[in-house]
């Protein structure tokens, strides 16, 4: 590795004596808190994940459906505490890796390390898959032209690739335009649709009595409801590029919350006034309801959806491969996985290895399994199986932050912040994650939670043999916190 490409700073561990290491570090102090909060925004895709989501969730929750998203949006709040608490005592690009490193020891490192590199993988396989089917849906119903799905997918991943070595900072710019052109779009639909419909608003889409079935209609939409808001925990795999992470992460952690869950609550209860209220007519839609609703108001709004939906789909590919294949870049540079996935461009300090190997994975996932699927199923079925492994993470990091503020800042340790509220995220994200991997479902489905279990296995007898290999590796995870050179 050439010098560019290192530093050599004298690493503090908590309890142990310090140790110089050699490791690459990203460029400091790239991004402030407006990016990592729009970049954190433009990965969740409030356009993408509502158009793609709310068929399912009316289906299940009628015109309700704004309530089980505010009840979502509490629980997503829990899980940002835990991430936001860990990060204000230990920033760092290794995210969940490393907050789960630090309070379980290194076999839950290297585990973390393969469940949420390759949850996260197969996720955005389900990005890059839609980026060229969506395109292929506009061109087909706008100008009659049929370009293979395959070949446009392979295009717009070229592009994200080359903006995300060229950057951080014209990256996450990039993600943050398409970003707000969705946002202007969605709520200038939402907006025109309460208009044109004042007749229908009420406070009925609030009301618990109107939800489709009950607690059963609540249960089958409330998971649906919390996976809108994946990619609220993008900001804290930046920190090594923030300006005092230990501040803007957490900042940025909760506004992102808080301005999607409002959004979603806005775009949610537009869709259902522009249904009038129709709780029939709303779940037997026969296409993406909100683009029904802009389609009534005007052709030309219709047209504007479908743009917005792409630039989502955009944003949410950039933005997410560029905080999630830091995770990757992260355990390589710590010896969690190879040393060669830790290789950072020498002038541009972004870490093109890491890069190659995510979107590479990711794009293998979409041509292997789901070239003869239809872009939008296999977007729903890939999306499943990661947010499985996903979501074991986020379950396994609230359980870790009161050891770890009990073990390391027992000074600091509060019982709301970090047991109560860490109690309920764990039951928040548990409810969910049982509707995706209970028995019952249909296939593909009903394979996934074994294919996750599968993943698991392995990833653990991986961490056992690594660590017994290299005892000094529980001395190297966190080794590098996000502000210190």
């Amino acid at each position: 590795m050439s010098t560019h490409e290192e530093s050599q700073p004298i690493i503090p561990i908590e309890g142990k004596t310090p140790i110089p290491i050699e490791m690459p570090r990203l460029q400091q102090g790239a991004l402030n808190l407006v990016d990592i909060a729009t970049a954190t925004m433009a990965n969740i895709a409030p356009a993408m994940s509502f158009f793609f989501s709310t068929t399912l969730i009316v289906q299940a929750a009628g015109i309700a459906s704004p309530l089980t998203i505010v009840l979502a949006a509490i629980a997503i709040a829990l899980l940002g505490n835990t991430l936001s608490e860990f990060s204000r005592s230990i920033p760092s690009t290794g995210s969940f890796i490393t907050f789960i490193g630090k309070t379980f020891g290194p076999i839950s490192a290297v585990t973390t390390t393969i469940v949420i590199s390759l949850g996260y993988i197969i996720a955005i396989a389900s990005v890059i898959v839609i980026s060229g089917g969506w395109m292929q849906i506009i061109l087909q119903h706008y100008l009659q032209i049929n370009i293979p799905w395959q070949l446009l997918t392979l295009i717009f991943t070229a592009i994200v690739f080359f903006l995300m070595v060229r950057g951080v900072h014209l990256s996450t710019r990039w993600a943050g335009y398409f970003f707000l052109l969705e946002m202007v779009v969605l709520i200038l639909v939402s907006v025109l649709a309460l208009i044109t419909h004042a007749g229908s608003i009420s406070l009925a889409p609030f009301n618990p009595l109107n939800i489709t079935g009950g607690l059963t209609g609540l249960g089958a939409a409330f998971p649906l409801a919390v996976y809108l808001f994946v990619g609220w925990e993008n900001s804290a795999s930046l920190a090594e590029e923030t300006t005092n992470p230990r501040r803007n992460v957490p900042k940025a952690i909760f506004f992102s919350i808080l301005v999607m869950g409002l959004s979603y609550i806005l775009f949610a209860y537009a869709m259902v006034v522009g249904f009038d209220n129709n709780a029939s007519a709303l779940g037997n839609a026969p296409d993406v309801p909100f683009l029904l609703v802009a389609q009534k108001i005007s052709g030309i709004l219709a047209l504007l959806v479908y743009i917005a939906g792409f630039t989502s789909i955009m944003g949410a590919l950039i933005a997410g491969s560029n905080s999630q294949s830091r995770l990757i870049f992260n355990a390589a540079r710590e010896g969690l996985l190879p040393a060669q996935l830790a290789k950072v461009h020498p002038t541009l300090r972004t870490p093109w290895a890491s890069f190659l190997v995510y979107s590479g994975i990711g794009l293998g996932i979409v041509y292997i399994f789901g070239w003869n699927v239809k872009p939008v199923d296999f977007f729903g079925e890939i999306a499943t199986l990661g947010t499985i492994l996903i979501s074991l993470t986020y379950l396994v990091a609230n359980l870790a932050l009161p050891f770890y503020y009990w073990r390391y800042h027992r000074d600091q340790f509060s019982l709301l912040k970090h047991l109560i509220l860490p109690i309920l995220g764990v039951i928040a994200i548990g409810f969910p994650l049982w509707g995706l991997v209970a028995p019952g479902q249909e296939p593909p489905f009903s394979y996934f939670p074994w294919i996750s279990l599968a993943i698991i296995v392995v990833a653990l007898i991986y961490a056992v043999i690594l660590s017994r290999r290299d005892p000094t590796l529980g001395e190297r995870v966190g080794s590098i916190i996000a502000d210190r050179e």
